[in-house]
């Protein structure tokens, strides 16, 4: 909720802490457990429970029996003493509140001591027990006091793990009431009827073999009925993951809203495939057909989808990155987002920008209600003090938005997280009290660990709460030390905020992605120069969407600029070659990153006493993230020196890259399966310049890392096969091209180009009046290239290649018929992956000294067929193929001809 005003904020209170540490760890461990383990744990808990009253009860009663007899031996015995108007067992105190004054060496009582009854320093323990009064001229001893706090403190956190733990059991114990798991373990075919607790999302795209696999759309539900084959019908409470039908309509499921009611038959029901999720089954809906609506939303929630459709339907109109973005930035809506734009905000750790969080909601809130550190004062600002809206009202009202933001953004952890501490702090300022953050945070996870026990297994829960609790601790500590040596105020607060919270998120990323961003901080800094437009003029959008369409398209088109910034950072961060290493994932990478991270700020404080080793480090840095080729290749030996061409390691598909003179600068032939992979095997080539993309055929395996070539990189044209199936796949590249700008042409058979040392020529398809194959494989791309070196002279024996694409045994004899001049090559790149359709006629014909065969390790299909590697063998041709010997590099010509594998 920001920055505080002095008079709000009291000093850190972490009272709280451990209790609400001490139900996240419970329910952890707790939920999706089975009723048995459940039970003992609670069973431990209540019993220490019940030790620890025990034990409170009997220190108490010997404590208040010591005091007595202290009491008596200060008064002298069992009567009363007229100097001290005691009582037999009593003591009072002496008359300090007279108006005589302290009297000299008398100190005076505070305020306090007279207030509540007590000494100073003694603070009443309600439901512990009384403490007595130490007599005229004692001191209470500290110990006094300590035990019983302690003891409530104790008896606190042992409450709140078990009613954690209650909850987390009574959560899950719809995993294994009724008949749906044991139909699941069966498989069964059911009739059910669920209802929609999610909005639906498609599944991440893939590649099956050379087909792009379908995006069925996957939702989750809670059934309450299901019907058996044997026609047993039984109401249930049981959630579950719903997959639609995978060529169904796709836009009819992704339309449906949460709390809308279905009804299907003929669902296959199946086991989840983790244990310990918080589904019991997974249903498959048949068929093709879409949703089967029986019951529509609520009011409120077709309210909250109307709203996220018309800001959708205002942001049509903007570039493709905003277009995508906005939603997300604004309601947390992805559904737009391509594969790239999400990898690159990844790479930079900008992914919780699309999960909506505490800084949305601040802003929002800030709209009503001004800085909150003003919210107490006459000062105050906002609509709310504007119009003259009192504290009381005000409050209401933002509470009132805090819970319509939950239902158009969804009770996802990070806005679940962020709207219990805005309704803490709302709390707080309609009630006139201080304000403590750090209680507010403790106590939002409490209640919301206690509400939802999953949220303690959900690292997008643990992200956020790590997040805020590093700005409320480590940020103002790191901003105030920055101060010191000199930073402007408003600087240190934004740097020590991107700092803090990336120095505890780090090693939760790390055990989950098993990589680090080196570029997260920079990034977050330069888009955090957007975030606060993007979000106030989206939710303006968002609003006037209902009523004024055109009033809401101005302002998405004015948050478009800020939110296409935020996308040009993004973009630009994950291109940098060492935007983020790989490291060891699980508990044990997360605790090495820990350490090194405590490592790094301990070095970091030092720094400024030493600032020549402060210019090495920066150096060192720069070269991890900028990474020149001839600087890796030094120091890893790839790629080598004076590399012709490189067969990419991208699994079960093609990339090749031909060098084409100038440093960085180079040709590629199909883009593989994978954008990262084919993006990653660039990048360590150094090839920042693409003059010309030639993509054999429109096959997944050749074409669906093409987002990951064009990423960062200069790229002149794309150049396509003839035949533009499958479909799907041609209208791909033709989007994702449009969206990076670069044109897209088809080649013209028989044509010849030259660039630097490459020269290549169009074997295939055929020119007229040959036929164009009608088939995807046959209407591949066949190149033959000659790489020359400039520096061995016109004399010089160029590098021929043979790049037949996916060519069938007919096309490859096509190629011979039109071209039956065609002589041996040094390089065959092998057709189809190394599969046994290949032209013997083809291999002698072609007499390559070095077959490569672009394979990915156990793969399905038994590649490469043992049948092409005894051809080859039969031929004396050396083979290397990808899925054993990794990247392939090809060096020298002649007698130097020689390949250089990048390894597996």
């Amino acid at each position: 909720m920001g920055s505080s005003h002095p008079l709000q904020e009291g000093p850190p209170d972490l009272r709280l802490v451990p209790p609400a540490l001490a139900a996240w760890a419970a329910a952890a461990l707790t939920v999706g457990a089975t009723a048995g383990r459940a039970v003992v744990l609670l069973t431990v808990l209540l019993a220490a429970v019940l030790a620890v009253g025990l034990a409170t009860g009997r220190g108490s009663a010997t404590g208040q029996l010591r005091s007595r007899d202290r009491g008596r031996r200060a008064g002298g015995g069992t009567g009363a003493d007229p100097r001290h108007g005691t009582e037999s067992g009593r003591v009072t105190e002496p008359d300090v509140d007279k108006d005589t004054g302290p009297g000299p060496g008398r100190a005076t009582e505070p305020d306090v001591g007279r207030s509540t009854g007590l000494p100073a320093g003694h603070v009443a323990e309600p439901g512990i027990g009384r403490t007595a009064d130490p007599g005229p001229g004692r001191v209470t001893r500290p110990g006094s006091v300590a035990g019983p706090r302690r003891a409530a403190a104790v008896l606190t956190v042992l409450l709140c793990a078990a009613a954690a733990t209650a909850s987390a059991a009574l959560h899950s114990a719809d995993l294994y009431r009724g008949p749906v798991p044991e139909l699941a373990r069966r498989y069964a075919v059911v009739q059910a009827e669920l209802t929609v607790t999610g909005d639906p999302r498609q599944i991440r795209p893939r590649v099956q073999g050379d087909r792009a696999a379908p995006r069925p759309v996957v939702l989750d539900a809670e059934l309450t009925r299901v019907v058996a084959t044997d026609g047993t019908a039984t109401a249930v409470r049981t959630p579950v993951l719903v997959l639609a039908p995978a060529r169904g309509p796709t836009a009819a499921w992704l339309r449906l809203l949460p709390s809308t009611r279905l009804r299907v038959t003929g669902a296959r029901l199946a086991p989840p495939r983790l244990d310990g999720d918080r589904i019991a089954a997974v249903l498959r809906i048949p068929g093709s057909a879409g949703p089967p609506v029986v019951g529509p939303p609520t009011a409120v929630q077709r309210m909250a989808g109307d709203l996220r459709a018309g800001l959708r339907e205002a942001t049509e109109g903007l570039p493709t990155d905003a277009r995508a973005l906005l939603p997300g930035l604004v309601v947390g809506d992805t559904s737009r987002m391509e594969p790239d734009l999400y990898d690159a905000f990844a790479a930079t750790d900008l992914v919780h920008l699309t999960a909506v969080s505490g800084s949305n909601l601040t802003i929002v809130l800030a709209l009503l209600i001004g800085p909150p550190g003003l919210a107490l004062r006459a000062e105050r600002r906002g609509l709310a003090a504007g119009l003259g809206v009192s504290l009381r009202t005000t409050a209401l009202l933002g509470g009132a938005l805090t819970l319509a933001f939950v239902i158009v953004c969804r009770p996802e952890p990070s806005v679940l997280r962020a709207a219990a501490c805005g309704l803490i702090t709302l709390l707080a300022i309609g009630t006139g009290r201080r304000r403590s953050l750090i209680p507010a945070l403790a106590a939002a996870v409490l209640l919301l660990v206690l509400y939802d026990p999953w949220l303690a297994r959900s690292y997008g829960f643990l992200l956020s709460v790590l997040a805020t609790g590093a700005l409320l601790t480590l940020g103002p500590v790191w901003s105030a030390g920055m101060q010191r040596r000199g930073v402007p105020p408003r600087l240190a607060e934004v740097l020590a905020a991107a700092c803090a919270a990336q120095a505890v998120c780090a090693p939760v990323v790390a055990m989950m992605a098993a990589r680090v961003s080196l570029v997260a901080i920079p990034c977050n800094l330069f888009a955090e120069l957007a975030v606060a437009p993007a979000t106030v003029f989206g939710f303006a959008a968002l609003a006037a969407a209902p009523a004024a369409m055109p009033v809401a398209e101005l302002f998405a088109r004015v948050a478009g600029w800020p939110t296409g910034w935020i996308a040009r950072v993004a973009r630009a961060g994950a291109a940098l070659p060492g935007a983020e290493i790989d490291w060891p994932g699980g508990w044990r990478g997360g605790l090495l990153l820990a350490a090194v991270t405590v490592a790094v700020v301990l070095l970091a404080r030092r720094a400024p006493r030493h600032p020549w080793l402060s210019a090495v480090c920066a150096v060192l840095l720069l070269l991890a993230l900028v990474r020149p080729a001839p600087l890796t290749g030094t120091l890893t030996g790839w790629p080598p020196p004076g590399w012709k061409f490189v067969m990419c390691d991208v699994g079960q598909g093609d990339a090749t890259v031909l060098a084409a003179g100038e440093r960085g600068t180079a040709v590629v032939v199909d883009a593989g399966p994978d954008p990262v992979l084919v993006d990653r095997c660039l990048r360590e080539l150094g090839v920042t310049r693409v003059p010309v993309v030639l993509l054999s055929h429109f096959h997944a395996d050749h074409v669906s890392g093409l987002p990951g070539v064009l990423r960062g990189r200069s790229v002149g044209s794309i150049q396509t096969t003839t035949l533009p199936e499958p479909g799907g796949q041609a209208a791909f590249v033709h989007r994702v091209a449009a969206g990076a700008g670069v044109p897209v042409t088809a080649v013209r058979p028989g044509e010849r180009r030259r660039i630097g040392p490459l020269d290549w020529q169009v074997l295939w398809p055929p020119p007229p009046p040959h036929p164009t194959p009608a088939e995807a494989n046959d209407a591949s791309v066949a190149l033959l290239v000659r790489h020359t070196d400039p520096g061995d002279g016109a004399a010089a024996t160029p590098l021929t290649l043979l790049l037949p694409g996916d060519l069938e045994p007919s096309g490859q004899q096509g190629l011979l018929r039109v071209h039956p001049g065609l002589g041996a090559v040094d390089v065959l790149k092998v057709a189809h992956h190394g599969s046994a359709h290949q032209d013997p006629g083809l291999l002698r014909r072609a007499a390559p000294r070095l077959a490569l065969v672009p394979v990915g390790r156990d793969n399905p299909y038994g590649h490469p067929a043992p049948a092409a590697l005894a051809a080859f063998a039969s031929l004396g041709t050396a083979v290397l193929r990808t899925d054993r010997d990794g990247a392939i590099a090809v060096t020298g010509t002649g007698a130097d001809l020689a390949a250089v594998p990048g390894g597996g």
